[in-house]
């Protein structure tokens, strides 16, 4: 296992700086997803810490050593790339011990270490078929069995179930997490899928415009977003936003909007506002409910059925709200239901800052 430590990191391209100042600590043996939107700097840091890219200023430590400006070769990292990268006239077998032979790995290590790798990632029938015999999960299967048989302290993967189909990727997600399990190895791994990344992570490292927005538990970031852009970017369907102006009324504070004025006696503010102010509530479709006895009323405009759930869109006022509603549905488009939010599990921003509060 190996920690990375990166401080002060910035990274350009031509005149435009993709990545500026930024820090971060990968613990040993920990499940790091780097994730965030197409352009946001998660697939430029990977490539930085296993140094494909060259670095206009800071530091990158692997295990303790400074590894900033070391060859690819140096770092002792495996990889596993988007595309396959297969050798296409050569056997499932000698794909994966390519690189072990290359460096002259004696040959017995080398039958040691693809034996024990085809064995955790179900490669042993296939190990003398070529990638053209491959389907496509079979073939990313031995993109990270390439990478295992280093047996290094670090692997990366860079977006690796990206080309996959959607039952593809969920088996390949549940035998990445049994692999991390089962060899305690330090990962780090770039998706903008986010159910790849609640899924997978230790923690999570949300990015966006170069810069880490927010780090945490897959929990804590979607349950607790430090910022607007973090809670619109996890959740699908995504948060619910309602814009509107908070109000100290003594010893609560109300929201309002429009006409309407919701408690917020039971949300956790970091710290209680004490004037009014515009802000920005944001609640989960799971913590919309709709029930004869809740307090708003909306009309229902759209209903998705989801298999064992149903997404209800309802307009209330100007908004339009999801909601995820499991059971019995007992509504049709553009009746008038009552619902209720669960106010304790709300966020809240401010309008001008974006950030929680």
């Amino acid at each position: 296992m190996a920690s990375v430590s990166i401080r002060n990191l910035s990274v350009s391209f031509a005149q435009t700086e993709v990545i500026k100042g930024l820090d971060l600590d990968v613990t040993e043996g920990e499940f790091l997803v780097l994730l965030g939107p197409s352009g946001c700097g998660k697939s430029t840091l990977l490539h930085s810490i296993a140094g494909l890219i060259d670095v206009a200023d800071g530091c990158i430590e692997i295990g303790g050593q400074d590894m900033t400006w070391a060859d690819p070769v140096e770092r002792g990292i495996g990889m596993v790339f988007q595309s396959y990268a297969l050798y296409p006239t050569m056997t499932v077998e000698r794909n994966m011990s390519f690189g072990l032979r290359i460096n002259g790995t004696p040959k017995a290590e080398i039958e040691r270490r693809v034996q024990r790798a085809a064995k955790m990632l179900h490669l042993e029938p296939l190990l003398q078929r070529k990638p053209a015999q491959l389907s496509g999960g079979q073939r990313q299967r031995v993109a990270i069995g390439r990478a295992l048989v280093r047996e290094a302290g670090l692997f990366l993967f860079d977006e690796p179930l990206s080309n996959l189909d959607a039952k593809l990727r969920a088996e390949l997600r549940r035998e990445l997490k049994l692999l991390h399990r089962n060899l305690g190895s330090t990962m780090v791994y770039v998706t903008h899928d986010q159910v790849e990344a609640m899924t997978l992570a230790t923690r999570i490292v949300v990015m966006f415009g170069g810069r880490i927005q927010q780090i945490g538990a897959p929990s804590e970031v979607y349950e607790r977003p430090q910022n607007l852009f973090v809670a619109g970017f996890l959740g699908s369907p995504g948060m619910n936003f309602l814009s509107g102006r908070l109000q100290p009324d003594g010893a609560c504070t109300v929201f309002e909007t429009g006409q309407r004025r919701l408690d917020l006696t039971q949300y956790d503010f970091s710290q209680r506002p004490v004037s009014a102010q515009d802000v920005v509530l944001g609640i989960r479709p799971e913590n919309v409910r709709i029930h004869a006895q809740g307090e708003l009323q909306g009309k229902v405009c759209l209903i998705e059925p989801m298999g064992n759930h149903h997404v209800v869109w309802l307009e209330l006022d100007a908004h339009l709200l999801s909601c995820v509603h499991t059971g019995l549905l007992n509504c049709q488009v553009d009746d008038l239901v009552s619902f209720s939010m669960d106010m304790a599990q709300a966020s809240l921003f401010d309008k001008a800052s974006e950030q929680r509060l």
